[in-house]
């Protein structure tokens, strides 16, 4: 059943009051803040047809209704409004991508610390996802008697360095030449595929090197790697603030499966595939996060999306403010991450 005006406005106020709130909303609150023009007894019985309606709980008795999931639902996808962030909260986002990252994680945490701190809900965001990209060069470099740096370099430009143990006696100019042939050899296969090419391929001169060749294949797996230590998850403790998680004990399981990362890392791998999403409160499927909602958004290097973000917070959260943050944190993390890999190209 489709709402009319009047019910819809005043929906909408209740929305509006309890995100500010969080208290039971009540007739006389509405018609005394919002010109909506109607007495406290219009209101009180249109109420209680959103209530019939599945729009508005009641939580206890005689007291004000709350909007429901199904309320949130039908705001998000036809009453919100489209908003956008102030000159100053802007510039206050540059303030965290000013400062010269030169690794890959460094820019993730930081776009987490961003979100987290403009939004005061708990942020997450998924390091680029790199399964297609390719090798582009291998290079060990020694750095003491038995351990060398391998620094791999893809064609995305992203560089990953790993600390290897060497054979004995196993000097600058051996390290040298097998960098020159794994490189040669391997070079323009994608990153997943070289491993096992690697151990297949091996050319004889590179077979007394055997162990140390494999390792440096567990290092090309791990360049690539993914799952939940892919995930930066910042501010937690932010949800402890607001009444919805005043249960300690439901708050320490549900922050304790954040901290595990498994859930965030789920749902923003899931993300990926759509430019904004939007999961209110029972549409969750995690029973940990069905009194919250969680927004996500998608972030690209070049042209190719390769990673998301969001936030999870109440559902009562101010949903237009939350995506026009993931809008403008995303946009800034995709300059950063082109710009980074472009400068890696070079």
């Amino acid at each position: 059943m489709e709402l009319d005006m009047r019910k819809m406005l005043i929906l909408q106020a209740i929305i509006d009051d309890y995100t500010l709130t969080a208290a039971p909303i009540g007739s006389r609150t509405i018609s005394k803040r919002h010109e909506i023009g109607l007495s406290s007894a219009t209101i009180r019985n249109e109420m209680s047809d959103l209530e019939e309606l599945g729009f508005l709980e009641q939580p206890h008795t005689s007291a004000g209704r709350v909007p429901s999931d199904k309320a949130y639902r039908l705001y998000v996808n036809s009453i919100m409004r489209h908003a956008s962030l102030t000159e100053q909260e802007a510039r206050y986002i540059e303030r965290y991508f000013s400062t010269a990252l030169d690794r890959v994680e460094d820019v993730v945490r930081q776009t987490a610390r961003a979100i987290s701190d403009m939004t005061k809900y708990t942020s997450m965001v998924l390091s680029p996802q790199l399964h297609g990209v390719k090798l582009k060069h291998i290079q060990l470099v020694p750095v003491s008697d038995n351990k060398a740096l391998a620094v791999i370099v893809t064609d995305a430009g992203i560089a990953k360095d790993t600390f290897l143990y060497v054979p004995p006696g196993t000097g600058a100019g051996e390290l040298e030449r097998l960098s020159r042939m794994l490189t040669e050899r391997f070079s323009g296969m994608k990153v997943q595929d070289v491993s096992e090419a690697i151990l297949r391929e091996m050319p004889l001169e590179m077979r007394q090197q055997r162990d140390f060749v494999q390792s440096v294949v567990k290092a090309l797996g791990t360049s690539v790697s993914t799952g939940k230590s892919n995930v930066e998850v910042c501010g937690t403790t932010n949800l402890l603030n607001y009444p919805e998680f005043s249960d300690l004990e439901k708050a320490r399981t549900f922050l304790s499966s954040l901290e595990e990362k498994e859930v965030p890392y789920e749902m923003l791998r899931a993300a990926t595939k759509v430019e904004f999403s939007i999961t209110i409160g029972s549409e969750n499927e995690k029973p940990d996060l069905k009194g919250s909602s969680v927004v996500t958004a998608t972030y690209k290097i070049g042209d190719s999306t390769t990673g998301s973000l969001g936030v999870i917070g109440p559902t009562r959260m101010d949903y237009a403010r939350v995506l026009a943050v993931l809008r403008h944190i995303g946009n800034s993390l995709s300059g950063v991450l082109t710009n980074m890999f472009e400068e890696e190209r070079k």
